[in-house]
């Protein structure tokens, strides 16, 4: 379980992250704007990035991570998407959860108080320590990167 409290200030009448359909991997988030910025809300300019409040903080229990992705008719059909995607929300953190969007669409793109802006997506954590050597083991690949697999 995942606890959510209301930041400062937030409106709570914006919805608790929700998923939209039985089948969904990740909820649903909503800009909630302080007071002041509710009736306008912002418009995100081309090329603009901006980190969008969602008036929430979250306990996520050890052991998890939130990843905060695009939803994807926002990136189809008005290029906004998130800037760092998937941003990491970590158990430990217990600051607001602002949203990081970059618009790189042709056009300026509103956001109202209340809009669906990104989806969280709960997905387990593995730390493992870290071992320095001074060889590594020989695959099949080796040191081949970017596109060294083919184009198909």
């Amino acid at each position: 379980m995942i606890n959510v409290m209301y930041d400062a200030g937030a409106d709570p009448a914006i919805a608790l992250p929700t998923y939209e359909s039985a089948g969904a991997a990740g909820m649903d988030v909503r800009a909630n704007f302080g007071p002041d910025q509710r009736a306008e809300g912002v418009v995100l300019g081309v090329g603009q990035r901006l980190l969008i409040p969602s008036g929430l903080r979250l306990e996520i229990p050890t052991g998890f991570e939130i990843q905060v992705r695009p939803r994807s008719g926002l990136a189809y059909k008005h290029g906004v998407t998130i800037l760092n995607a998937p941003g990491t929300i970590d158990s430990d953190y217990r600051g607001p959860l602002g949203i990081l969007l970059i618009n790189h669409g042709a056009d300026p793109f509103p956001i109202g108080h209340g809009d669906r802006i990104a989806q969280l997506v709960v997905a387990t954590v593995s730390q493992m320590p870290v071992n320095q050597v001074n060889t590594l083991s020989d695959t099949a690949r080796g040191s081949g990167g970017f596109g060294s697999t083919g184009r198909e």
